[in-house]
């Protein structure tokens, strides 16, 4: 394992030590460059001059108005003179835990966005997001009279941010707040920890958790893409092998096999149990939902903020992994969006490493400890617990519970479960044909207006159910516009192939190509029976 090379004074006053697993290259002494901010300030304000910034309002407004609030903040910088402030200055700290990672999460976007080209156009604003955080985090590091550490820091921070949430455009210079708080809380809130001074919470991981606080309790999440985030991440063909591909770098660099791989054991052996005793998953359409998944590698490992011993890191992946499952029921109950789940319990895991690492300190002196585990390097150690959860991995993969068709997956699963009134799945059926409904999926409008009216999968609702029965007739689905016109018995068929298209595609962005005779086979692996019949008769 490298170690940490000598700092210079100004370095160490800093509070941003590298973590252990890290390698930090040598410093470069402290040199006066005052234009250096005001260089990201007017490249940010050049950002909005590009076609994707300028055809929006409220993009344009918020790039150059953070433009001109760091532009005021460093002309407040310059009027407060320089006998009240120390010389502008900055030292380059290259640090691999800050490379590294903006290089795997680059590796993420490129990936997703082939698949979901939404990832591709919002390029422009994660390179605003990273101007903006350099001038901030300069003009931060100044205001308080010490040197800025000029390096990749602030890449890992915005890119790991825009991996969860993004407001939308008519929103987005919140973008710019959530990316200034996740700074602040790096700058303000640190204590110290085997005898130097850090910052205690993951700065995306603070920020990602206080807003979708606030956004849960506001009921605002239609103000950001969280969901479609959280979803489309799916739609990358054999994304968990990719995501487990580039989690075993982290793994290898940074020593946190242990948080990923046994907060993905609590997860799978969770969802497992579940299914066993409920006969539905546990997270509707897979073992662990790939969002999820992306978090345990690039979101709560960050090894600054995460514990330092292997036993520490244990058991702060078993705790992760329990927490995520404690809020998918959580915010389940109460109706909020369930893909904060991998969200808002980081930072209260972060408060807690301190705690985590001195219980771990007091069984690991143990002498019954000292005789049941072998006293190898870390770095042998690490690659055994790589080697376990390659292993792991390999056996979820053997048995189709990473990528691939799941249970979940099909639509008349779901049918039966909710009619021999499984846990949650009447619940789960709604959700997944107002998901498709909202798709413009005739047979899914129609299946929901029969449930409003009917009353006995949900509460009654007849004039709602008309509206859905209106949806699917314009969708032009017969059986909808035959159910306006309210017939004695509520009228029903199966699925045309418009509606396969959506209803079997396994989370990928469309089957409009897939020939017919294709698309009916895949519907018949999905359960519909009438496709299998139609597939017998031809």
């Amino acid at each position: 394992m490298a170690t940490q090379s000598k700092r210079s004074p100004a370095a160490r006053g800093r509070g941003h030590p590298p973590a252990d697993g890290t390698t930090a290259a040598p410093v470069v002494p402290a040199v006066r460059r005052s234009w250096v901010p005001l260089a990201f300030t007017v490249a940010l304000a050049m950002a909005s001059t590009v076609d994707r910034v300028r055809s929006h309002p409220v993009l344009l407004g918020s790039f150059l108005g953070s433009a001109l609030a760091l532009l005021v903040w460093q002309g407040w910088l310059v009027l407060r003179g320089r006998d009240r402030l120390p010389s502008p200055a900055f030292e380059v700290v290259l640090r691999a835990q800050h490379y590294v990672q903006a290089c795997l999460q680059l590796s993420v976007y490129a990936y997703w966005g082939w698949y979901w080209r939404p990832v591709y156009q919002h390029a422009w604003l994660l390179v605003g997001q990273l101007l903006f955080a350099y001038a901030f985090g300069i003009l931060l590091a100044w205001s308080r009279g010490r040197p800025y550490a000029l390096g990749f820091g602030a890449l890992p921070i915005v890119l790991s941010t825009n991996l969860f949430i993004w407001f939308r455009d008519d929103w987005f210079y919140l973008q710019f707040l959530l990316i200034a708080v996740g700074l602040l809380g790096r700058e303000f809130v640190t204590w110290s920890r085997e005898g130097k001074r850090t910052h205690v919470f993951n700065p995306s991981a603070l920020s990602l958790g206080a807003f979708s606080l606030i956004l849960i309790v506001a009921d605002a999440t239609h103000l950001t893409w969280g969901q479609e985030i959280a979803s489309t991440l799916s739609m990358a063909p054999r994304i968990y092998l990719v995501l487990f591909a580039i989690g075993l770098v982290a793994m290898y660099n940074f020593s946190i096999t242990l948080v990923s791989g046994l907060a993905s054991a609590v997860l799978f052996g969770w969802s497992a149990a579940f299914f066993a005793a409920a006969g539905v998953p546990y997270f509707i359409n897979s073992e662990i939902p790939s969002a999820v998944f992306l978090g345990l590698h690039l979101l709560v490992t960050d090894p600054s903020t995460s514990p330092r011993t292997p036993l520490g890191k244990a058991l702060f992946g078993l705790l992760y992994g329990a927490s995520v499952v404690a809020l998918f029921s959580g915010l389940d109950a109460i109706g909020a969006p369930r893909f904060y789940d991998k969200l808002l319990a980081v930072p209260l895991l972060n408060l807690s490493v301190q705690r985590i690492d001195a219980l771990a300190h007091r069984i690991q002196g143990t002498a019954r400890w000292s005789r049941a585990w072998p006293a190898w390097s870390p770095t042998r150690l690490n690659l055994v617990h790589m080697a376990g959860w390659i292993a792991f991995f390999g056996a979820m993969s053997a048995t189709g519970r990473t990528d691939g068709r799941h249970t979940g997956d099909s639509v008349p699963f779901w049918m039966q479960a909710c009619e021999e009134q499984r846990p949650t799945a009447c619940t789960r059926l709604l959700e997944i044909e107002y998901s498709y409904c909202a798709d413009n999926s005739g047979w899914a409008c129609n299946e929901l207006g029969r449930h409003l009216t009917e009353g006995r999968v949900t509460d009654p609702d007849r004039e709602l159910g008309r509206q859905y029965f209106a949806r699917a007739c314009e969708a032009r689905f017969q059986p909808g516009c035959l159910n306006l016109l309210e017939p004695p018995a509520l009228v029903r068929a199966d699925p045309r192939a418009l509606d396969l298209r959506l209803l079997v595609r396994e989370g990928r962005a469309t089957l409009v190509d897939t020939p017919e005779r294709e698309l009916y086979t895949r519907a018949c692996d999905h359960q519909w029976r009438f496709a299998c019949e139609l597939l017998a008769s031809r």
